[in-house]
């Protein structure tokens, strides 16, 4: 017997909130950012400030992730409380660099930022669904990959481009094929404000 109204539902979906902040961002201040003292970060290297977003020299920058996050939690998230920069640091991948699949800790939503213009190709975020280890593995074959099967999905990063995402959504960087270093700035954000309610004790004030 032939089937009949065959339908397929997307039951939840994981986001990825991207913005072009660019006006926020001046020479002056990539130029700043550029010249923080790094330390050897694995392969790559990250900001000895952990907390640059604290700078004042980069308070536009601050405001404009702020202004992201706001956004976020309101329209994505669809939440009443707001989303505060926990930590933010600079990174820098030279040539033949990635970064290793990784999530954050301790984080609701994690962002990347390209302050600097990126190098060509610009090295792609890879997003992987999948956060544990998988006894069977069952490919999509050619062609059939789409957005319930897909082990992987990709964004090529633009310059001046935000990127939000949930910080337990798994993620790595494509080794930089160019003859550029590549930067970005990461960071982590926790919610602020009560959440749960009073009479059900549940309430927390964070």
């Amino acid at each position: 017997m032939a089937l009949k109204k065959i339908e397929v539902q997307p039951l939840f979906s994981t986001p990825v909130f991207r913005a072009d902040i660019s006006d926020a961002i001046s020479p002056e201040q990539i130029a700043f950012i550029q010249k923080l003292p790094m330390n050897r970060n694995q392969v790559n290297q990250i900001s000895e400030n952990l907390y640059i977003f604290n700078l004042p020299e980069l308070k536009s920058i601050s405001d404009a992730v702020k202004e992201a996050l706001d956004t976020y939690a309101r329209e994505v998230m669809g939440i009443s409380q707001k989303l505060s920069v926990t930590q933010s640091w600079a990174l820098t991948n030279p040539p033949g660099v990635g970064m290793h699949a990784h999530a954050h800790s301790n984080s609701i939503v994690s962002g990347s930022l390209y302050y600097a213009p990126l190098p060509s190709p610009p090295a792609r975020m890879i997003f992987d669904r999948y956060d544990g280890y998988r006894q069977i593995e069952l490919v999509p074959a050619q062609g059939k990959r789409n957005i319930f099967n897909t082990p992987m999905n990709v964004i090529e990063p633009r310059t001046g481009e935000i990127v939000l995402f949930p910080s337990n959504l798994n993620h790595m960087v494509e080794q930089n094929t160019s003859s550029q270093p590549r930067h970005a700035i990461a960071f982590n954000s926790f919610v602020r404000g009560k959440i749960g309610d009073f009479r059900d004790v549940s309430e927390l004030n964070v």
